[in-house]
């Protein structure tokens, strides 16, 4: 991009946009999980940075809607331990699954989420954009600005990790 282009430029926003919209969400997804919507908060990070633009360097872009979008995750998780004090979840009561089934599904899910649990944050984003997202080592190292070989330690620290956990829990 030339530097008379800023983000203020239709063109170069929708190039930021369409380059990191994607790996934000399942940033936020990993870390976070679906249940404070990744979608919104990627949506409205790149509505702060439209408001922006003119404080933004594109070089910056990237940097700016990944703090923007952490941040808002953060207040709004901070909101939500209030708002789960007021209400009352009802279970689920019926499905068209084999009682065995369901029950060995959600045994092995309890095991892998206390296997997930067992990781740092770092080797859980890591492992999950790697296993589940299909990220190659490289491009996980350029999304948490880390070097590719920090990536590999991490992916494969953590799937011993997650290894062990369930075959000590069975």
């Amino acid at each position: 991009m030339t530097q008379n282009k800023s983000v203020c430029d239709e063109s170069v926003f929708a190039s930021i946009y369409n380059s990191y919209a994607k790996d934000l969400h399942n940033y936020l997804y990993y870390k976070y999980g679906d249940r404070y919507d990744p979608n919104d908060t990627v949506q409205e990070a790149f509505v702060k940075l439209w408001n922006n633009c003119k404080e933004v360097t594109i070089e910056k872009a990237k940097g700016f809607v990944f703090m923007v979008s952490k941040n808002m995750m953060l207040n709004e998780i901070k909101h939500q331990k209030v708002v789960l004090k007021h209400q009352q979840v009802k279970p689920k009561d019926y499905t068209n699954e084999n009682p065995e089934f369901i029950l060995e599904k959600e045994q092995f899910y309890k095991k892998y989420q206390r296997a997930l649990a067992k990781l740092t944050e770092d080797q859980r984003v890591a492992f999950l954009l790697c296993k589940t997202e299909g990220k190659k080592h490289q491009e996980i190292a350029d999304m948490l600005n880390i070097t590719k070989k920090v990536a590999e330690y991490r992916i494969y620290t953590a799937f011993n990790i997650i290894k062990a956990e369930i075959k000590e829990l069975n």
